[in-house]
């Protein structure tokens, strides 16, 4: 008898995920937007309409399941971790939720359940990468320098958004934290932007983003680690700019005798030019550099993607990037492969013997390929 999955979230990502998994496993997708459903259940997956704010209705909804596939926006992502917990299921997660999921740590230790946060590409895949090197090797850095670009560059922002437009502003505005000599560094986000090479792809702008997260708290030892958004040249000003004149702002400002939040119109202005249009192809492009002593020599690991939009398909980049890592690391939960209690971030998942193996094997059989280069000093 298969095992039962529940996806909570029927968007870009969580419609690859439900399809991918749906191959091994029953898989059924809650949503509230019925288009969504539509469409699922014309590909033969099983799908129910839920609120995401209603917790009552979210937890008798996944009692019956194995397993929890959490695919919502930022801003539902801490509750529905909090309730999806309490109802006793273990759950993988890819919601960026600006909450500290540790906070739950205790609740999900009590409940008995594994709770896979941050389960994506990065954070995510980049945990994972890290999380293997750091049970072989002394690491003494880490840099992840990742970004989501359009292959068309059309002008002012050259970007669309394959997730929500305010998760994405949200990464405009949250101060970006990394770790130099042993501290912690806290620097406004859009900061320290440089110009580096990628082949296949050329020059891209980077700069500091808080895609660090959960690494903060669970590698202290590793005294310089840092993240790093990639985007195409001169996007960062135009971004910029928006931000110091507030329209990235959630305070609300008055406009004929109303309060309106500044970031909701900047979104919904912003949301169709940012969206892909119908056959619009992007890429997903990352590096991961782990550095440090290996059986006592100066070892630096280096990982490479750049994936591309799967034109038989049409399934975008970041979809699969990011839903397959997570659903690869839904087969390790279901199959008993990890089993660790409590909430944990994926580079738990690498530190798991035969874990990055397995995700990077799932992944190539997908067409995703990170190119793994050794090199010694």
């Amino acid at each position: 008898m298969k095992k039962k999955v529940i996806v909570l979230g029927g968007g870009l990502v969580g419609k690859v995920m439900a399809l991918d998994l749906a191959t091994d496993y029953e898989v059924t997708v809650a949503d509230r937007d019925e288009t969504v459903l539509n469409d699922l259940a014309q590909r033969g997956i099983q799908a129910r309409s839920l609120d995401f704010s209603d917790r009552s209705a979210m937890a008798a909804m996944v009692a019956p399941f194995d397993l929890v596939v959490g695919a919502v926006p930022g801003f539902l992502g801490y509750q529905m971790v909090q309730t999806v917990i309490e109802a006793g299921k273990n759950l993988v997660d890819i919601s960026f939720f600006p909450e500290d999921p540790f906070a739950l740590d205790p609740l999900a230790r009590e409940k008995g359940v594994t709770v896979v946060t941050d389960c994506g590409v990065a954070p995510g895949m980049s945990n994972i990468v890290l999380g293997y090197h750091n049970e072989q090797m002394k690491v003494q850095s880490f840099e992840c320098l990742v970004g989501g670009l359009p292959v068309a560059r059309e002008w002012p922002f050259e970007y669309k958004a394959v997730f929500s437009p305010i998760d994405v502003i949200e990464e405009y505005i949250r101060p970006a934290r990394y770790v130099q000599n042993g501290a912690v560094v806290v620097r406004e986000a859009l900061s320290d932007a440089e110009l580096i090479n990628f082949q296949g792809v050329g020059t891209l702008e980077s700069w500091n983003s808080d895609g660090l997260r959960s690494l903060i708290k669970t590698m202290p030892h590793i005294p310089n680690m840092i993240e790093k958004t990639l985007r195409y040249p001169g996007t960062i000003e135009y971004l910029r700019v928006l931000r110091h004149a507030g329209f990235f702002n959630y305070e609300p400002v008055m406009v004929n005798g109303q309060p309106i939040r500044p970031v909701d119109v900047t979104a919904r202005l912003l949301f169709p030019t940012w969206k892909l249009k119908p056959g619009e192809e992007e890429f997903t492009v990352m590096r991961i550099t782990v550095a440090g002593i290996e059986n006592g020599k100066e070892t630096r690991h280096v990982y490479n993607l750049l994936d591309r939009t799967d034109k038989s398909t049409g399934t975008l980049s970041m979809a699969r990037t990011t839903g397959y890592t997570c659903t690869a690391a839904a087969h390790l939960v279901l199959d008993g492969k990890f089993t660790r209690k409590g909430i944990c971030p994926p580079e738990y998942l690498g530190a798991s013997a035969g874990a990055l193996s397995f995700v990077d094997q799932y992944l190539r059989a997908r067409g995703v390929v990170y190119h793994h280069d050794i090199s010694h000093v």
